[in-house]
């Protein structure tokens, strides 16, 4: 049983001293084969990397700007629409000023109206007192 112990013992010793060397060796080779496809194909795929993130940044300068033209048109509907209820109101003040010199206009046809009857009549008056003084 001793022996089958120091046996294992020498064997970990062993495998514990190749294995750093091991792992060197593996990770050496896997640089190598990273540096292998970077050089294949890595340009192609730096260069598909630049081409993505342009893609994407000119696809964002086009929402900006969609936003920004978006925006503009709504505030052009606003003023349009502030200009329609401004000249609403201005149509309406127009014509209750045109009502008021229509009232004003048919008063003042009434009195003239009136007054014209009041001095014909005054003037009938008188030359009716006139005739009748002439003839008596």
């Amino acid at each position: 049983m001793k022996r089958n112990l120091f046996a294992a013992l020498a064997l970990s010793a062993a495998v514990l001293t190749v294995a750093p060397n091991a792992q060197a060796a593996e990770a050496s080779s896997f640089q190598e084969s990273r540096f292998e496809v970077l050089d294949r194909g890595g340009a192609k795929a730096v260069d598909n990397i630049q081409a993505t993130r342009l893609e994407h940044l000119d696809n964002q300068s086009k929402a900006v700007s969609d936003i920004q033209a978006t925006r503009l048109e709504h505030l052009d509907n606003q003023s349009k629409a502030v200009d329609n209820i401004q000249a609403t109101r201005l149509e309406f003040l127009d014509n209750q000023s045109k009502a008021v010199e229509n009232l004003q206009a048919t008063r003042l046809s009434e009195l003239d109206r009136r007054d014209k009857g009041e001095v014909q009549k005054l003037r009938l008056e008188h030359l009716d007192n006139q005739s009748k003084t002439n003839s008596i």
